[in-house]
């Protein structure tokens, strides 16, 4: 580049928001990637512990997904629903009978944004209420009606909303009010909450949404079975459940196919949304419901882009892919090796409060030396896992929480070259934390 020539950095600030964040002191600009591994601009190669958000869900430049993608291509780029495909009706048919939802219909977007915005709109619709009910610290979209229900004020712009949304707790395990009782205790206390909410409202409630492990929020869980006990509250009066599965899908943690199977005693949710991952970079989102509720729309409805030929293609190629060789169960082995080894590494460092997750989806919070949150130590620690050759994300309401979501054909050795590099990236941000916090 020429002195004269403004940076791609500089010419990024001057045509995008101010508020659409970058990640690192000198942003990255990715060229190409393989398997776990991305190149820069300047050809350094990365190991990519953070998958694009969670979307790069089985590998970058999968073949199976770029030979489908392309042969789409020269056929025909785009149709609109206005038109039969045959991909998405295939796609439709296969996520149908995986959601467990029974007599199942599955509708197409562009995202999980939109996907957000639709099981919301079937729910209010079905209920006729625009009463919802959300758990604290969650994120589920940047939309109006996705702010709405966004119970992280990190993430929520603005108080004006289209929806009266009445948040409950239970989604962060180790911190709030019920932290220091046992799992049954707080699952007890969080329904006895709900009850409470509900005993206070005027009318119909719609539905609860509920990410199964919260992505933005930084990869906080509940105990298993607190949506199971959700239910047996929520459905006598015949208030719908949303499982927002955009991150936990398709068996990103390991033990289940589907967050909300944690939660399965009381069944499948009525309404799952999902994307990211089943793209693998390509712009697919959704919602699966009941027939019933996805029917109740009384309206003319279209979608220019959810479901079109190349994405759908890419999607159904994808998806045969991790069940073909069992991605899930990969995660599980793979991200639980992982887990135990940075719990390890944690153990003699005091900047880290917690490692949390299952399988591929793995949470870092890291503290000050007073125990309090510890955003500057996240963005420390980002640094230094740039630096030692690791790309990983972050989150957590105040920003403290290092999160990791490698795709799901992550290898052991792979997954011991990320830990050994976080290792060194956690010890010079405690190290620096600590003299800075020095008199």
């Amino acid at each position: 580049m020429s002195p004269l020539q403004p940076s791609l950095h500089a010419r990024h600030r001057a045509v995008m928001p101010e508020w659409l964040a970058l990640y690192y002191r000198e942003p990255l600009e990715l060229t190409h990637g393989e398997g776990r591994y991305v190149w820069d601009a300047g050809g350094r190669r990365y190991l990519d512990f953070f998958g694009g958000i969670l979307t790069t869900m089985t590998a970058h430049a999968l073949p199976e997904v770029a030979k489908a993608v392309s042969e789409q291509a020269v056929r025909i780029l785009h149709t609109s629903t206005l038109y039969l495909d045959r991909h998405m009706v295939e796609l439709a048919e296969r996520v149908a009978a995986l959601s467990g939802i029974p007599d199942a219909r599955v509708y197409f977007t562009a995202s999980g944004t939109e996907a957000t915005d639709t099981a919301l709109l079937l729910a209010t619709a079905h209920r006729r209420s625009n009463q919802v009910l959300a758990m604290r610290n969650s994120y589920h979209g940047r939309s109006f009606s996705a702010v709405a229900v966004t119970g992280n004020s990190a993430w929520s712009p603005t108080s004006l909303s289209p929806l009266q949304t009445l948040y409950v707790h239970g989604a962060v395990r180790t911190r709030g009010p019920y932290a220091h009782l046992s799992d049954g205790e707080f699952i007890e206390a969080c329904v006895a909450d709900l009850e409470d909410v509900l005993g206070q409202t005027h009318g119909t409630v719609a539905a609860l949404i509920a990410e199964p492990v919260q992505g933005v929020g930084g990869f906080t869980a509940p105990p298993d079975g607190l949506y199971a006990a959700f239910r047996e509250v929520l459905a006598p009066r015949g208030i719908l459940w949303i499982s927002d599965e955009v991150q936990t899908g398709w068996g990103r943690t390991g033990d289940h196919f589907w967050g909300w199977q944690a939660h399965a005693a009381a069944g499948p949710p009525d309404l799952l949304t999902f994307a990211k991952g089943i793209g693998n970079g390509m712009s697919i989102g959704g919602v699966v419901a009941r027939a019933e509720v996805m029917n109740c729309l009384g309206a003319n409805s279209i979608s220019t882009f959810g479901g079109s030929p190349v994405t759908m293609a890419a999607g159904l190629a994808n998806l045969t892919y991790l069940l073909e060789h069992d991605l899930q169960g990969n995660a599980r082995r793979v991200g639980g090796l992982l887990i135990e080894r940075l719990r390890a590494i944690a153990a003699g460092l005091p900047v880290v409060r917690e490692v949390r997750g299952r399988g591929l989806m793995i949470g870092i919070e890291l503290v000050g030396p007073d125990g309090s949150p510890s955003p500057r130590a996240a963005s420390l620690a980002l640094e230094h896992a740039r630096e030692a050759g690791l790309l990983i994300g972050k989150g957590g309401r105040e920003g403290n929480v290092l999160r990791l979501a490698p795709p799901l054909t992550l290898t052991v050795a792979e997954a011991e070259e990320g830990a050994a590099a976080l290792e060194e990236a956690l010890r010079r941000t405690g190290h620096t934390i600590a003299e800075e916090e020095r008199p």
